[in-house]
């Protein structure tokens, strides 16, 4: 299968990329390399691998790679609370508008669509754990633009999968995802202080999270129009619960808490993932299997930031 992924070089594009390509699909990936990440380069060697230098705010360009391929992932976004509130005309764009012109093609030709939404749509959550049916109460911009586009992907029959806090390694590594973040202090900081330490979380690991997509691209026919949500049952945690967890591995890791100072980001929920294992989907990953990876990829990375090498690895907010 001919399958297009927008923002391919990110964070999570680069492993479902790996995925989908030791599968012998032929992977196309469109991202404008903002970050000047070099992630899609260990793919040059495969004639499966197609990659084009752009921006899905470039209609005519999006448009013609849609019609180029059989299924589109369109993962390119604004990420997370704090980018998308500094611009929200960007945010817009990238998030929404680029996601509604790939099912505009995609319905008049018969194109699939697979479409990376986010827990950050259950806001607050609500009593009990939340499902695929409870209500969508975003409390952030971000969380705004990735359930309208969802409504657009489910209105011509696409897949959605809302995806807990993904957290592992990538060869387009990030550091501002919850467990990758703490993990990271952990071992440079020696210590947190937590704000709001009761709001919980559920968290999935990068390699599931590509397998899971594969799935959903091998069962389209069958799951079209579905909503699932994409995480681990045994890791619905607190932040508190959390860096117990990494503390387990980091003894030295020392945790502290401010309870005058308020978190920005009010996600706080327990999400349900029984839909997805119904269908047969299981984890091969735990976190703690996550912890243990992240130890030794910054055993690595401290060594290269501190010798001055940082094009791979920018530590804030940012785009995939």
């Amino acid at each position: 299968m001919k399958i297009l992924i927008t923002g391919g070089a990110g964070f999570l594009g680069s492993v479902i990329t790996e995925k989908l390509l030791n599968s012998n699909h032929e992977v196309t990936v469109l991202d404008n390399m903002m970050y000047n990440q070099t992630s899609s380069i260990v793919y040059a060697h495969n004639k499966l691998f197609n990659f084009v230098y752009g921006d899905v705010r470039d209609t005519e360009l999006l448009k013609k790679l849609v019609l180029e391929n059989d299924l589109i992932i369109p993962l390119a976004a604004i990420v997370g609370f704090p980018a998308c509130e500094r611009d929200k005309e960007l945010a817009t764009a990238i998030n929404y508008e680029h996601v509604r012109v790939v099912c505009e093609v995609a319905k008049e030709n018969n194109k699939r669509v697979v479409y990376p939404n986010t827990n950050s749509g259950y806001g607050i959550g609500e009593n009990g754990e939340c499902t695929e049916e409870s209500p969508l109460n975003p409390i952030s911009h971000y969380g705004v633009t990735k359930v309208n586009a969802e409504r657009e992907v489910l209105g011509i029959g696409g897949i959605s999968l809302r995806l807990a806090t993904v957290f592992g390694t990538s060869p387009r590594m990030r550091m501002d995802l919850l467990v990758n973040e703490f993990v990271y202090k952990a071992l440079t900081d020696k210590y947190i202080t937590l704000f709001e330490r009761k709001f919980v979380r559920n968290f999935i690991h990068i390699r599931d999270v590509a397998l899971v997509f594969e799935k959903m691209i091998n069962e389209y026919d069958t799951h079209s129009g579905e909503v699932f949500n994409v995480g681990l049952s045994k890791a619905n945690l607190t932040k508190q619960q959390l860096c117990e967890t990494i503390k387990e591995q980091i003894p030295s890791f020392e945790i502290f808490h401010n309870d005058n100072f308020e978190d920005p980001d009010k996600r706080d929920y327990v999400v349900s993932n029984l839909k997805l294992e119904k269908v047969g989907w299981s984890p091969n990953y735990t976190l703690e299997d996550g912890i243990e990876e992240l130890i030794k990829t910054y055993t690595i990375l401290i060594k290269n930031l501190s010798s001055g090498y940082r094009n791979d690895f920018p530590l804030g907010y940012g785009i995939k």
